[in-house]
């Protein structure tokens, strides 16, 4: 069994499959970072200087005036700042992950299909080559 594991683990798919995973948890750190930092303080800014991650309701209705002093109280929230970052999070992935597929599948040559080399004979229905002028089954002319 752990010979049959290894065989398994150590096959092309199973190692391309692991960088893969590796490389797509750093590129969603990267986005994280990119929606966070980058995309949602102008957005903010633009809706009158809002703090996306400080936006939530207090279903314990104390009235914390930031999430993290709500949860250092351990109050119930319901965190919508966050979901929304998530969501950009999410469709920003999900963008880039489009565009390079598509360039993907833009790159891979079409495989040609090779014209027919036989036909049917309108009589007794035996392939024959497509070029012939006689069905060699039963001698009808084409």
């Amino acid at each position: 069994m752990l010979k049959e594991f290894k065989e398994f683990a150590l096959r092309g798919n199973v190692i391309d499959l692991a960088v893969g995973i590796i490389i797509g948890g750093a590129f969603g750190k990267i986005i994280t970072s990119l929606v966070n930092d980058i995309i949602m303080p102008p957005i903010g800014m633009l809706l009158g200087r809002v703090n996306f991650t400080n936006l939530f309701i207090d279903l314990s209705r104390k009235g914390f005036a930031t999430l993290a002093d709500a949860k250092t109280a351990g109050a119930a929230t319901l965190n919508y700042g966050l979901f929304i970052n998530t969501i950009l999070d999410f469709l920003i992935v999900a963008f880039v992950m489009f565009i390079v597929i598509r360039q993907m599948n833009r790159m891979q040559k079409p495989v040609p299909v090779a014209a027919p080399s036989t036909k049917a004979c309108p009589r007794c229905l035996s392939e024959i080559p497509i070029k012939a002028t006689r069905c060699p089954h039963c001698t009808s002319e084409l």
